[in-house]
């Protein structure tokens, strides 16, 4: 398929791809089935685990291994769109994720189960930067990359709550295996609209040779660091294989960084993630997720095991969580985002969202969904919708078309290996402030219903000491964003996308501020 230029109005570098905003349609459904497959699988957890007979202790793979594959592969997939062209990489990735998915709902045993993840996480690791990428190529001028943003970022935050939902009703009402085969569907919609719609910008491929040392040193330094806080949840932060993965991730990433600097053409240009704003962006990002990672969690156990929720109403419960999304990056960051510095919309976007957080330290047995629930989940909708946005265009602003993949990729390793920590981190305080509370409590309980009775106050007081850190966390990313983020509202100057000089120069639309 031919290939026309979207280049940003009075560029210079041609006119905007009139298919631009169908594009964005297919884009935003294959980043929805990404992030749904983040929490759907989880509901339906413990009907496949019965199903396969898989066992207690080998249960957590079915997570670990699509995280393992999707986390140390995102940097080569960014790359792999950079070289190949990102439409052909969307396209790919969504083919294979399709069948990955058919493989995972057709499982008839642990090992089928856990190929299918891993092989959903392989290409997932190559269709999610490409997305991302896809965006920051085609929606260059200033109004229009906020509209563009503001819907993936709305996506982006809330379609793990939808997942909750999704999966719930097909956990309950049909079986397991639709919560893999409602993958094939979007899939095939959106690689078939893609194939169709998308035109990339001409002159955007990164042809340069494969720098085959990066890539093994970042998959295999990402996915140590991944396993070792996915080890740290369920065997410690002291159990010896925990610490040996940590170590050996910060040995493999400091050779990465160090072999980064010094070959012609690297995986990781380290233009892009030390300029000020991106690297801003990525770690105030990947600390938000941290502590949505986390709640997600708890707020799914209480519902259920604390209040006696079905699968169906949990998920239903976090509505509220999805509208403030959706409102807080369509309606404010979309419109506040053309008249005001990105970093006064993610700071006091993390600030709102701490808020929310704050009022769930109150959390008890007995507290009203509506009284303390629905106001703690709309202020954290709001206020991560408004950040979200913002960060996921800044994060691709200014790069040179040929580094859009890796990136994009920076993003998702951002989020990716921050949902990895938030989920062991907040597990891991929450369960010993739970043992805790149960050791100093359970003398006194005389009978079984006392016990019982226990051990629930003693996991809300888990959750409750866990969300007080995320609390923190968010206060820290609110300010990172706030210092580091220097870049002005978007409007017509030309600034440079890497601290390289001239030469990397892109015309993007920002002004100081």
């Amino acid at each position: 398929m031919s290939e026309t230029a979207a280049k940003a109005p009075g560029s210079g570098l041609g006119a905007a791809d009139p298919n631009r905003w169908k594009a964005l349609a297919f884009i935003a459904i294959a980043q929805l089935m990404v992030v749904l497959d983040a929490t759907i699988v989880n509901i339906a957890l413990p009907s496949a685990q019965q199903d396969l007979g898989i066992s207690d202790g080998n249960r957590q793979w079915v997570v670990t291994a699509y995280a393992l594959a999707f986390g140390g592969l995102l940097l080569f997939g960014g790359r792999i769109a950079d070289l190949w062209g990102r439409k052909r990489a969307f396209v790919v990735g969504l083919a294979g994720f399709a069948a990955a998915s058919a493989l995972g709902g057709a499982a008839t045993n642990e090992a089928m189960m856990f190929g299918a993840r891993a092989l959903q996480g392989v290409f997932g690791a190559l269709l999610a930067p490409a997305a991302l990428s896809l965006l920051a190529v085609m929606f260059t001028d200033a109004k229009e990359r906020a509209k563009a943003f503001g819907i993936y970022g709305a996506i982006a935050g809330g379609g793990g709550a939808v997942g909750l939902i999704l999966g719930g009703f097909l956990t309950e009402y049909l079986d397991w295996r639709w919560t893999f085969f409602v993958n094939i569907p979007f899939a095939i919609v959106a690689a078939a609209g893609a194939w169709f719609v998308i035109r990339e910008p001409q002159g955007g491929r990164n042809r340069s040779s494969l720098d085959i040392p990066g890539v093994i040193l970042s998959t295999l330094g990402l996915v140590a660091l991944v396993y070792g806080f996915t080890r740290a949840e369920s065997n410690g932060w002291d159990d010896s294989t925990t610490i040996g993965m940590f170590v050996a991730s910060g040995v493999l990433l400091l050779a990465f960084v160090l072999v980064e600097a010094k070959v012609k053409a690297p995986l990781l240009p380290l233009r892009v993630v030390t300029e000020r704003n991106r690297g801003g962006v990525y770690l105030s990002l990947g600390l938000a997720i941290i502590a949505m990672f986390g709640l997600f969690l708890f707020l799914t156990y209480y519902l259920q095991i604390v209040k006696g929720y079905s699968p169906v109403k949990t998920g239903f419960a976090f509505l509220p969580m999805i509208a403030g999304m959706i409102t807080g990056s369509t309606q404010i960051g979309t419109r506040l985002m053309t008249r005001v510095a990105p970093r006064l919309l993610m700071g006091p976007g993390f600030l709102v969202a701490a808020l929310g957080m704050l009022l769930l330290t109150q959390l008890e047995i007995g507290s009203s969904y509506a009284a303390l629930l629905l106001p703690a989940m709309l202020l954290l909708g709001l206020g991560m919708g408004t950040a979200f946005m913002p960060a996921m265009s800044l994060a691709t602003q200014g790069v040179k078309p040929q580094d859009a993949g890796v990136a994009s990729a920076m993003v998702n390793t951002s989020q990716q290996v921050g949902g990895a920590i938030g989920t062991a981190l907040l597990n891991t305080i929450a369960a010993s402030a739970t043992t805790a509370y149960v050791a100093d409590h359970i003398a006194g309980a005389s009978s079984r219903s006392q016990q019982q009775l226990v051990q629930l106050e003693g996991m809300v007081q888990g959750y409750t000491s866990a969300i007080w850190f995320a609390v923190g966390i968010l206060v820290v990313a609110a300010a990172i964003a706030l210092t580091f983020v220097n870049a002005g509202r978007p409007g017509g100057t030309t600034v440079a996308s890497s601290a390289e000089g001239a030469e990397d120069e892109v015309p993007v639309p920002v002004v100081a501020h």
